[in-house]
């Protein structure tokens, strides 16, 4: 079981960039697949990126391509989101989310979640 803790949110104006971070509290984080997920006001929690265990794979949601870089340290027990080209329509609360079997990485079956960093981009 790991415990996850989330940082790096604020109010950015639309283009800028932010850098997420989600810190785990066990040494056991290299075992878990770690994702991001958003909730946005009035609407569904949805999968923003996610990575393998050794960092050899990545999946981005359409949103995300070519603007969010999902990546982790295991060493850290860290994993971030680089997001740039921050659009108004990104806000959202931000979730990391852990999982160490094997699920559908694009819905909520996870084993574990951080309790979200908000992120608002201004027009």
């Amino acid at each position: 079981q790991v415990h996850l803790a989330e940082s790096g949110g604020g109010l950015v104006q639309a283009g800028g960039s932010l850098r997420l971070s989600c810190t785990a509290s066990e040494n056991t984080f290299s075992d878990y697949r770690m994702s991001w997920f958003r909730q946005a006001p009035g609407k569904e929690r949805e999968f923003v990126a996610s990575i393998s265990r050794s960092s050899t794979a990545t999946w981005y949601a359409d949103s995300a391509k070519g603007r969010f870089t999902i990546s982790r340290d295991n060493a850290k027990n860290a994993v971030y989101l680089q997001m740039n080209s921050l659009k108004p329509e990104d806000t959202a609360v931000y979730y990391c989310a852990a999982v160490n079997r094997i699920v559908d990485i694009t819905t909520e079956d996870y084993d574990e979640w951080g309790q979200g960093t908000q992120v608002t981009v201004s027009s």
